[in-house]
């Protein structure tokens, strides 16, 4: 873990910010921190092409404190129309290293300390993937359930676009990085509570009010769904269904943070592209409202 001491600070999330549309980009380059101290989480689904990452993460690392990154589905695509034509654990990879020589803080390195107000609270990005588990009801396997959303014609575009290569399946590279995160997340000393940060909620029930339910098989994987209970967790913070809100499961904290595709957005009462506060822990009455 690394240590950085906050001063009156504020931890916020953001994800989904799909920046490929110029709307969304717009909202990016007007986003400011409130102070010097503000750290940022971005949950993913910034873009899809190293371009577009690269100018959305330097953009907001050099104006946050710290801005902590973890991959959603889009980063991962082999998109057309990216020049940057790597597939797979070898385009994670890239991304990560791009990450590094931005100051950006991905699942790969030390998990920081929030020290601000709230604090001290690990804050540990995740790359988690999804396994297929959340199947649609009278699914019993992938297979049946793949079949299921082909016939109502909702089908992820990952099936296209995103490459488990080297590893045979998009469910064997999720299986291999439950694994070794879960080892990490296992370390960390037990007195500290932790905000974990993933594109994918780590329970199922977030996906409940899905308008196509069947797309919750690409929104994560039943073997995570103790760890809010097991890991100590404040908030579990993610994005990916387009659907911001906050939901309580067993007393923890899970926060949806996505923007969204314009033609969402602009049907929100809400002003879009605002950050949503993790730290310091709005009341629970502040966050049902």
């Amino acid at each position: 873990m690394t240590s950085t001491v906050g001063g009156a600070g504020q931890l916020w999330a953001i994800s989904d910010l799909h920046v490929g549309y110029p709307e969304n980009r717009a909202l990016v380059e007007e986003l400011r921190p409130g102070c010097d101290d503000d750290w940022l989480l971005v949950a993913g689904d910034v873009a899809e092409t190293v371009a577009d990452i690269r100018w959305a993460l330097g953009t907001l690392a050099d104006r946050f404190r710290r801005v902590v990154w973890a991959p959603g589905n889009h980063e991962l695509w082999t998109h057309p129309k990216d020049p940057v034509t790597l597939r797979g654990a070898a385009r994670y990879e890239h991304l990560v290293e791009m990450c590094r020589e931005l100051g950006v803080t991905t699942p790969e390195d030390p998990y920081p300390v929030w020290h601000g107000a709230g604090g001290p609270v690990v804050v540990a990005p995740l790359f988690l993937l999804y396994d297929y588990s959340f199947l649609p009801a009278g699914c019993a396997t992938k297979d049946e359930g793949l079949a299921y959303a082909d016939g109502t014609g909702v089908v992820c575009s990952d099936e296209f676009l995103l490459h488990p290569d080297p590893y045979p399946s998009r469910e064997a590279w999720c299986r291999a990085r439950v694994a070794e995160t879960e080892g990490r997340l296992a370390a960390l000393p037990a007195g500290l509570p932790t905000v974990l940060v993933n594109h994918y909620p780590l329970d199922r029930h977030p996906t409940d009010v899905l308008w196509y339910p069947e797309f919750a098989m690409w929104c994560g994987t039943r073997l995570t769904a103790d760890w809010h209970r097991r890991f100590r967790v404040d908030t579990m913070v993610y994005g990916h269904l387009h659907i911001p809100r906050t939901t309580w499961h067993e007393g923890v904290r899970f926060e949806e943070v996505s923007v969204g595709y314009p033609r969402e957005w602009r049907r929100r009462n809400e002003p879009p592209g605002r950050p949503r506060r993790i730290l310091p822990s709005p009341s629970r009455q502040e966050v049902d409202r």
